[in-house]
């Protein structure tokens, strides 16, 4: 398993705080006031080449894994900073990577590695399938040497920032075998917007954090029939196989948030004085740190052993799946602990704890539900019947 202070990714983590050190606190709690998308933090890591570390070198990018991908995830976090305006195009180039034809390689990724071009969007999600991504409508129907996509979807985010998406369509019916008939497609969004501006609606949602995320209207949206991932039908596997990754990463930036709600509240019970002594003296202060500490040590081990597992290429979902969980409820116990021992000051936005309450919220909830995590481990890793 890879030591957090292993002098390789030691080297990684330096590098990727020494950037996120351009851009302190009140540039991410403007940008969260005003729900603007952080662009000039994310054309920085561009430049560094850190949002392209999973491509191979052939094409550009550094060729490392997800354990390094991870560590630039968790890094952006902990430094106060979202990682949520660029976490997609980490764990959407799974999919292009291992799945994607070598034309399709060939055009986009050493593109993507140079920072040309953005695959930030992640189209999937739809109102009425929720997590039941088997159930989606939005259909794709064969026009010759195109398909024509259908349908609206929702939570598809950084879509306006983006000029690649990654989008599921149904293809065919859906049968006993729920999987069957999703097939996967590479979009280029600069084509649809000069081409065909038409068939692409775009409506921004407002959310509790800065998220810049959409719903998506897709009207007869043409797309070429090379520019399927992998096998016609197939594409439900390939975003399983991107899902792993996903929650890795998530998995990292919640861990992330953790060490920084510990780190902010650390420093603010030795600073903070009542009744003559720091507060950090009084173990209904004390206590409680350690405890969310330690919390957040344990969700970072089994992150490890979970990107360990996917860059071996062995078997990972259960420990990608509880990797998420544990590391959500770390970064959820310490948000509180950092709240309370802030006291009122927690609620003030200067002090930051209140935007970074607000973001690690989400990791309980995206990209699945703990609930679902748990009947995954239920059904998948105990054996017991399944629920849904």
């Amino acid at each position: 398993m890879p030591h957090p202070d292993d002098e390789r990714l030691a080297a990684l983590r330096e590098r990727t705080r020494a950037l996120c050190a351009r851009f302190p606190d009140a540039y991410w709690r403007e940008t969260d006031r005003e729900r603007r998308y952080p662009q000039e933090f994310v054309d920085t890591l561009t430049a560094a080449g850190l949002l392209a570390v999973l491509v191979p070198g052939r094409y550009g990018g550094a060729g490392l894994g997800v354990t390094e991908a991870s560590v630039v995830m968790e890094e952006v976090n902990r430094s106060g900073g979202h990682s949520a305006a660029c976490h997609a195009q980490m764990y959407t180039m799974g999919a292009l990577l291992r799945h994607g034809s070598d034309a399709l390689k060939a055009t986009h990724l050493p593109l993507i590695a140079r920072g040309e071009l953005r695959l930030q969007a992640f189209s999937v999600t739809e109102a009425d399938a929720g997590s039941d991504t088997t159930a989606i409508a939005t259909t794709a129907t064969r026009d010759g040497d195109e398909f024509v996509i259908t349908g609206h979807k929702n939570w598809t985010s950084r879509i306006a920032e983006s000029d690649l998406a990654l989008v599921l369509a149904r293809t065919s019916e859906r049968g006993p075998d729920r999987t069957h008939g999703l097939t996967l497609f590479l979009v280029d969004l600069r084509r649809v917007r000069a081409e065909q501006p038409e068939a692409l609606e775009v409506v921004p949602v407002r959310t509790m954090f800065n998220y810049a995320t959409n719903q998506v209207h897709y009207r007869g949206m043409r797309v070429p029939a090379d520019h399927v991932i992998g096998r016609v039908d197939a594409g439900f596997r390939y975003v399983i196989d991107g899902w792993n990754a996903e929650r890795i990463l998530l998995a990292a930036e919640a861990v992330g948030d953790g060490y920084w709600f510990v780190d902010r509240a650390v420093a603010y019970a030795n600073g903070r004085e009542v009744f003559g002594r720091p507060i950090g003296a009084n173990q209904g202060v004390q206590f409680p740190l350690a405890d969310a500490y330690m919390k957040v040590r344990a969700a970072d081990l089994m992150r490890y052993e979970a990107a360990r597992l996917f860059d071996a290429g062995e078997p990972c979902g259960a420990e990608a799946n509880m990797a998420k969980h544990l590391a959500s409820e770390a970064s959820w116990a310490a948000a509180n602990t950092a709240l309370d021992t802030h006291g009122g000051n927690g609620f003030v936005d200067e002090f930051d704890v209140e935007r970074k309450f607000r973001e690690t919220r989400l990791y309980q909830v995206a990209p699945v539900s703990n609930n679902m995590v748990k009947a995954f481990v239920a059904t998948r890793v105990l054996g017991l019947p399944r629920s849904y």
